[in-house]
């Protein structure tokens, strides 16, 4: 028989992190600090809107792009934090979660063999998206001595002929990792002197705990290289929603939207009401939910500390990106003994990239009684494993 299967796809593994959180769902009393989703329930002026786009019979298709009054509400929202104009008429489209705008992004720019620079550690999606869309993944390794960010140095050394998208992350998952001002305009200066373009994911933009979130878009000559891609996920809590959108300047986002035409229609229609009164009042809900995972991270960090990890402090998104080089074992080793002995299930860092080798992602989006939980296991699994090495 035909083999039914494409060697491309095959070839792509699995994410790395389903594998912990398949054991997790059929592990009685087990405590998970993997997924990336927030705890709070989506604030309810923002499922009043939902509903209330229900009762109305507001269940049909909008334009392909998404309703209007929403991508006003954007361009506001991006006017208003970043100081960065786009036209809601041409330069902004609604997507199905962030996710989807990666994915449209790479496949609108990528020609087979041209390369994507990625920094890793960082989302799992970006090596596998540039696969799909043709693109060549070239990994630059970030750093702990660099706090996890991309230097202009590092960039340097890996562009050829053949680069011509960076994906930049930040703030970062898994490390936590941000990009201030002068960061981001020293890479911008490579960017522009190279002629390449930027895919930047700032889905984590509200959850900065140091200073304010900075977009690259905003530098000189950047907006019209940049495809600006964020969310509703992280910020308002609002995961299964699954909105997400791109401003980009029109020659790409047309063809984008030409992608997403075909193969998806139109964002989910009750999302994107809700999103218009996320972004109207959501304000002061997103500063709730950033102090209280601004609590949760300075109590992982300051207990993780105190059990000997070294762990970097993370200025953004809501993981912790602990080293766990001293105990003489893999990641994967580490996360599987934490599971099997303990029952807390934690993702190594090798999820995220082979740089991440050393280390485990912790996510503190879980309320301080979880956490608490976890850390005395943690603990108690740390204790044994420093008594066998005596």
């Amino acid at each position: 028989m035909r083999n039914p299967l494409s060697d491309t796809i095959v070839n792509i593994p699995p994410s790395g992190i389903r594998r912990f959180f398949d054991i997790v769902s059929e592990m009685d009393g087990a405590i998970s600090l993997g997924v990336g989703e927030p705890d709070f329930d989506t604030p309810w002026p923002i499922r009043d809107a939902g509903i209330e786009s229900l009762k109305k019979g507001r269940t049909f298709y909008t334009s392909n792009a998404g309703l209007k009054d929403l991508k006003i509400e954007i361009c506001k929202y991006i006017n208003r934090r970043f100081q960065v104009a786009y036209d809601f008429r041409n330069e902004v489209m609604v997507t199905v979660g962030g996710s989807e705008a990666i994915d449209i992004a790479l496949r609108a720019m990528l020609d087979p063999g041209d390369e994507v620079l990625i920094p890793q550690p960082s989302y799992v999606s970006y090596v596998p998206c540039t696969v799909l869309a043709g693109g060549v993944p070239v990994t630059i390794q970030l750093e702990e001595k660099d706090r996890f960010r991309l230097t202009k140095e590092k960039l340097l050394e890996k562009i050829t002929p053949k680069t011509k998208i960076l994906i930049l992350p930040f703030p970062n998952n898994p490390t936590g990792s941000i990009m201030e001002k002068e960061d981001l305009e020293a890479i911008a200066e490579v960017i522009r002197e190279h002629d390449l373009y930027v895919i930047s994911d700032e889905i984590y933009c509200e959850l900065t705990y140091s200073g304010k979130h900075a977009t690259i878009a905003a530098c000189p000559g950047m907006r019209e290289r940049t495809v600006l891609i964020n969310g509703f996920s992280k910020s308002y809590a609002m995961t299964g929603w699954r909105l997400g959108y791109a401003c980009a300047p029109e020659i790409i986002l047309k063809q984008m939207l030409k992608i997403h035409q075909f193969a998806i229609m139109c964002a989910p229609t009750t999302s994107q009401y809700a999103a218009i009164e996320a972004l109207r009042e959501g304000d002061a809900d997103v500063a709730r939910m950033r102090e209280s995972y601004d609590q949760r991270r300075r109590f992982l960090v300051k207990s993780l500390r105190d059990m000997g990890f070294d762990c970097y402090e993370p200025q953004g998104a809501f993981y912790v990106f602990p080293s766990i080089k001293r105990f003489g074992m893999t990641s994967d080793e580490f996360a599987l003994r934490l599971l099997e002995e303990e029952k807390v299930a934690v993702v190594p860092g090798t999820a995220f990239g082979d740089c991440g080798e050393g280390y485990l992602r912790i996510s503190y989006a879980y309320s301080l009684r979880d956490l608490k939980r976890a850390l005395a296991r943690i603990e108690r699994f740390v204790a044994r494993l420093d008594g066998k090495e005596q």
